[in-house]
C-alpha cells in the first residue's frame, strides 16, 4: 500500500517536530524569566482593561455616531462572569504575544544550532533597528485603525441597525473580539514593508515573485478585508485601498534594497552611501516643511488665506466658514495645534515624496540575480540595461550566439548612451568572440553533427513526454486514490463522477454570464432593497398587530401616541425605544441581509442551471425527462413563494410574532430578542410557507416531465425524510425543538404531495412520467 504522506512531507515534519523539541528544551533553563514577562503581559493587560481601555472603545465607537444612534448603542453583558472572563483571555492572550520575543531570545543559540541562519550577516544592532522598525509599523496601523478605520465604520454599522428598527445593543464579547480581530490585522498588515523588504534582501521570497504576482497579492488583500471586515463595499474599500498602496509602496522597497543586494554596496547609483544621502535629505524636507508651515500658522497664515486667497476663488471652493480646515486644531489647542498643523504638513509633504520615488523605483530596472543571468537562455531573459561590464562574461553563450549584429549594436550603443564605455566594449567583444567560434566550427562540420543528434534526442524525448501527458489528467486522479487502495486505481475504478460533473460544468459555461447576470442582479437588488429601509418596513408591519397596551409597557410613549404612529419611520423610533429586537454584533444586520440575499439569488438561478444543464447530464446517462419543465418549474416556483410571501406577510408571521411579543409583555419580561433569531422567524412564517407550497408543485412537475415519477418517489419515501431531518439538523438554528419544528412540517408537505399524486394519477396508474402524459416506464418495466 503506498504511503498517503511521502518522504519529503515526513521529512519536513520530523524535522519542525526537532526544532519545536530543541526550542523548548532551550527555553526550560530560562522558563522563571519568561513566566515573569508572562505575568507582566497579563497583569498590565488585566489592569488596562479595567482601567481605561473598555471607556476608550466605546468612545471611539461612537465619536462619529449622531446623537440620537450613540443614545441607542449600548455594549452589554449577558452573564454575570463574561466581563472579568474577557478580560482574562485577553489578558492571557497579550502575555503569550509578549512572551514570544523573549522566547526566541532565549532560544537563538539552539536555533542556529539546527541551521536556522540568515545567509546575510545581521549585527545586533540590525536586530534592534528591525524590532524597533516593526514596533512602530505595528503602531502606525493601530493609529490608522482607531483614527479613521473604527469611528467611520461603527457609525455606519449603527446606522443600518438604527434606520431598521433594531437597537444596536452589541455584545461586549462580540464588541471586544471584532475591535481586537481587526486591530490585529491592521498592526500585521502595516508589517508589510518590513516583511516584504527583509524576504527580498535575503532572497528568501526574490523581488520578482512579489512583482510578477501583485495580481495574486490584490486578490489576497481583498479576500482577507472580507474575512476581517464587515461585509460590506465601505468598509471593504477603506480596508483594501490603504493596503494595496502599502503594497506597492513596500514593492518599490523591495525593488530598492535588492538592488543594494545585488549590485553590492560599493555601486555608486544604488548603494547604501547614497541611500543614507536620499534618506537624509527626506528628513531635512520634511523638518523644513514642519518648520516653515508652524512659522506661517504662528505669523497669521491662516487669517491672511481667509481674508485674501479664498474672496478671489469662485464661490463653490470657498468653504462655508471662510476657514481652513485645521483652523480649529490651532483655536482650541494653541502652541500644541500649532505643531500638530506642522506635523500634519510634513506628513503629508512626505507622504507625496514617497509615492513620487516609489513610482519612479517601480519604472526603473531591476539588476538580475547572479543565477538568473547564467541559466539564461534568449535575449528575453536578460535585461542588458541592468547589467555591468564584468556581468557580461556571466552571460551564457546561447543569448549572444541568438542575436544579430544589430542587436549587438544596439545594446553597446545604450551602453554608450549610459556613458559605460567598458560595457559597451565588453558585449561587441563577446558577441564577435562567440561569432568567430560558431564560424569555425560551422566549417569543421563537428558543431551541426552534434546539434542535429542533440535535436533527435530532443525531440523523441518531447514526443514521449507529449504522449504522456495525454493522459495526465486521469492518471493524477486515479493516483489521488492509490493510498487508500492495496492496487493501483484506474479512471474506471473511479466510476467517472468527477468526470460527469466536469462535462456537466462545461456544458454551463457560455451561460455563466447570465447565471452569474441574473445571481447577481437578485443578490444585489435584495440587498440593496433591504439596505435601503426594506428591513424596517417588514419588521413595522409584523410589530403594528401588537396590542398599543403592550408596546406602552416598554416604551415612554402612551397608547394615543402609539395609536397615532401613521408612517413607517414613526414606528422605527417605537422600535428603537423599545428595544424589541437587538443587534448582539455589530455586523449582525449586514450579515443576515447578505444571507436573505444569497437566498433568493440561489433560489433564481437553480431553475436555469437545472435547465441548461439538463443536456449534458442527459447526454452521460445521469438523468431522463424533459428539460423545459424546469422552465415551467422556475415561473411555478416564484408564484409558489409569491403567495406564500403574501399570506405569511400578511397574515401568519404578523399573528405570531405579535402573540409572542404580547405574551412575554403581559407575564412582565423584558423583550429583546437577537435579529438573528427574530429574522430567521419571519423567514420561516413568510418564505417558509412559499417553500412548503413549492414542495407539492415541484413533486407534480417533476413527476409529468418524466424526470422523477410518482412510484420513484413513493419507494423512497423513507430517505427523503431521512434526508430532510439530517438538513434540519445542519441548517436550522441550534436545538432539537427548532429542528423538529423546521423538519416535521416539510416531511408532512412531502407526505401530503404523495397523497395528491395518488389522487391525480389514480394510484399511479395514469398520467404517467413520460412526456405528454405517456406511462411511466417504471411502471411498465414492473408491469412486464
Amino acid at each position: 500500500m503506498s504511503s498517503a504522506v511521502d518522504e519529503d512531507t515526513a521529512r519536513a515534519i520530523n524535522t519542525g517536530r526537532e526544532t519545536i523539541g530543541a526550542l523548548l528544551s532551550s527555553v526550560q533553563t530560562h522558563l522563571q524569566k519568561i513566566f515573569i514577562v508572562f505575568v507582566l503581559g497579563f497583569v498590565g493587560a488585566f489592569y488596562a482593561l479595567r482601567v481605561w481601555i473598555w471607556a476608550f472603545l466605546e468612545e471611539t465607537a461612537k465619536s462619529e455616531m449622531s446623537r440620537n444612534v450613540a443614545e441607542a448603542t449600548d455594549i452589554i453583558t449577558r452573564t454575570p462572569f463574561e466581563v472579568i472572563l474577557l478580560q482574562a483571555k485577553i489578558g492571557m492572550l497579550v502575555g503569550i504575544v509578549v512572551t514570544i520575543p523573549a522566547v526566541l531570545y532565549y532560544s537563538r543559540d539552539a536555533l542556529h544550532r539546527r541551521g536556522f541562519q540568515s545567509a546575510v550577516p545581521i549585527s545586533k544592532l540590525h536586530v534592534a533597528g528591525l524590532a524597533a522598525t516593526s514596533f512602530g509599523l505595528f503602531w502606525i496601523g493601530v493609529f490608522y485603525a482607531y483614527a479613521i478605520f473604527f469611528p467611520f465604520a461603527f457609525d455606519f454599522l449603527a446606522a443600518v441597525a438604527y434606520e431598521a428598527g433594531v437597537d444596536p445593543s452589541w455584545g461586549i464579547t462580540e464588541f471586544t473580539e471584532f475591535i481586537a480581530l481587526l486591530t490585529l490585522s491592521f498592526g500585521l498588515a502595516a508589517q508589510m514593508p518590513l516583511f516584504m523588504g527583509v524576504l527580498s534582501y535575503t532572497e528568501i521570497v526574490p523581488y520578482e515573485t512579489f512583482r510578477n504576482k501583485w495580481r495574486h497579492a490584490a486578490v489576497a488583500i481583498t479576500v482577507f478585508g472580507a474575512m476581517f471586515s464587515p461585509p460590506d463595499p465601505f468598509t471593504l474599500i477603506m480596508w483594501a485601498l490603504p493596503l494595496f498602496a502599502l503594497y506597492v509602496f513596500s514593492l518599490g522597497l523591495s525593488k530598492v534594497v535588492t538592488n543594494v543586494r545585488r549590485r553590492g554596496a560599493a555601486e555608486l547609483d544604488t548603494g547604501t552611501g547614497l541611500m543614507k544621502q536620499r534618506l537624509l535629505q527626506f528628513t531635512g524636507v520634511v523638518i523644513v516643511t514642519a518648520i516653515a508651515a508652524v512659522a506661517f500658522v504662528n505669523q497669521g497664515g491662516f487669517a491672511f488665506v481667509s481674508e485674501s486667497v479664498y474672496p478671489q476663488l469662485p464661490a463653490q471652493l470657498q468653504p462655508a466658514d471662510g476657514n481652513i480646515g485645521l483652523w480649529p486644531l490651532v483655536a482650541e489647542y494653541g502652541l500644541l495645534g500649532e505643531l500638530a498643523v506642522g506635523a500634519i504638513a510634513a506628513a503629508a509633504l512626505g507622504f507625496l515624496i514617497l509615492v513620487g520615488y516609489t513610482l519612479k523605483v517601480l519604472q526603473s530596472p531591476i539588476y538580475p540575480r547572479e543565477d538568473d543571468i547564467r541559466s539564461a537562455d534568449t535575449t528575453e531573459d536578460v535585461d542588458f540595461e541592468t547589467l555591468e561590464a564584468e556581468d557580461i562574461e556571466d552571460v551564457p553563450a546561447t543569448v549572444f550566439l541568438e542575436m544579430d549584429e544589430e542587436e549587438a549594436l544596439e545594446y553597446s550603443r545604450k551602453a554608450m548612451y549610459d556613458d559605460n564605455r567598458d560595457k559597451a566594449k565588453a558585449i561587441l567583444n563577446r558577441f564577435d568572440g562567440l561569432q568567430k567560434q560558431r564560424r569555425e566550427a560551422a566549417d569543421d562540420g563537428a558543431g551541426s553533427d552534434a546539434g542535429a543528434t542533440g535535436g533527435t534526442g530532443a525531440g523523441a524525448a518531447a514526443a514521449e513526454s507529449g504522449e504522456e501527458g495525454e493522459n495526465v489528467v486521469s492518471s493524477t486522479a486515479a493516483g489521488m486514490l492509490d493510498a487508500f487502495t492495496e492496487e493501483e486505481t484506474t479512471e474506471d475504478d473511479i466510476g467517472g463522477y468527477a468526470y460527469d460533473l466536469a462535462f456537466i460544468f462545461n456544458s454551463l459555461t457560455s451561460k455563466m454570464f447570465y447565471i452569474v447576470g441574473v445571481f447577481m442582479a437578485v443578490l444585489g437588488g435584495t440587498f440593496v432593497a433591504l439596505y435601503q429601509g426594506g428591513f424596517g418596513i417588514i419588521l413595522t408591519q409584523f410589530v403594528e398587530r401588537v396590542p398599543d397596551e403592550a408596546l406602552a409597557e416598554v416604551t415612554e410613549k402612551s397608547e394615543a401616541e402609539i395609536a397615532a404612529a401613521e408612517s413607517t419611520q414613526e414606528m422605527v423610533d417605537i422600535l428603537n425605544e423599545a428595544g424589541l429586537v437587538i443587534a448582539l454584533h455589530p455586523v449582525e444586520v449586514l450579515i443576515f441581509m447578505v444571507k436573505v440575499s444569497t437566498i433568493l439569488a440561489v433560489i433564481s438561478v437553480l431553475p436555469l442551471i437545472m435547465y441548461w444543464g439538463w443536456p449534458a447530464a442527459r447526454e452521460r446517462g445521469l438523468v431522463r425527462g424533459d428539460p423545459r419543465v424546469f422552465l415551467v418549474w422556475g415561473g411555478a416556483i416564484f408564484a409558489g413563494f409569491g403567495i406564500g410571501l403574501f399570506i405569511g406577510f400578511y397574515w401568519i408571521a404578523p399573528a405570531v410574532i405579535s402573540y409572542l411579543i404580547t405574551d412575554a409583555v403581559t407575564n412582565g419580561m423584558e423583550v429583546s430578542y437577537r435579529i438573528n433569531s427574530f429574522s430567521w422567524l419571519v423567514i420561516y412564517t413568510t418564505i417558509g410557507v412559499g417553500f412548503l407550497f413549492n414542495i407539492i408543485v415541484t413533486m407534480a412537475l417533476f413527476h409529468v416531465g418524466g424526470i422523477v415519477s410518482y412510484r420513484t418517489m413513493l419507494d423512497r419515501w423513507r430517505p427523503v425524510v431521512v434526508g430532510i431531518f439530517t438538513a434540519a439538523a445542519f441548517f436550522s438554528p441550534k436545538g432539537i425543538l427548532t429542528m423538529l419544528l423546521v423538519a416535521i412540517p416539510i416531511a408532512l408537505t412531502y407526505v401530503f404531495g404523495l397523497a395528491v399524486l395518488y389522487v391525480l394519477t389514480g394510484g399511479g396508474r395514469f398520467f404517467g412520467g413520460g412526456r405528454g402524459g405517456a406511462p411511466d416506464p417504471e411502471a411498465n418495466a414492473a408491469g412486464e
